[in-house]
């Protein structure tokens, strides 16, 4: 999760805090609070999304040979991805779906379990 951090600097950089300074320089208008979080929340939102729909995983659980697929081992839909997504939340802002996994008989995160999905070690070259 922290290699992840790290690369969501970049993203986060580039897509809300670049299109506002640039938006800010050239208007004078700065956003409310509350637009620069949901601003995040889409881009966070669309970053995960689809990198767990159209790759299997981001490039942080590429590197870790993680992938996320169904509970039945099927590649993860736009749906469950969406609410992986909207459960990750709340389940790691308050560390209870972290917590989860040390006491899951199969080591998943709490939103994994509810979203039926879960992490799997993965030989990306094999693919």
């Amino acid at each position: 999760m922290l290699y992840e951090l790290l690369l969501l600097i970049g993203v986060v950089g580039g897509g809300l805090l670049l299109p506002w300074a640039i938006i800010g320089m050239a208007t004078g208008w700065a956003p409310a609070g509350w637009l620069l979080w949901l601003h995040l929340f889409f881009l966070l939102g669309g970053y995960f999304v689809w990198h767990w729909r159209a790759k299997g995983g981001t490039l942080a659980m590429k590197t870790w040979k993680l992938r996320l697929v169904t509970a039945t081992g099927h590649p993860v839909g736009t749906r469950q991805a969406v609410v992986r997504y909207l459960l990750a939340w709340p389940s790691v802002a308050t560390g209870v779906g972290l917590l989860w996994s040390l006491v899951d008989p199969d080591g998943q995160f709490l939103h994994d379990r509810l979203a039926g999905t879960r992490i799997i070690f993965w030989d990306w070259a094999q693919r």
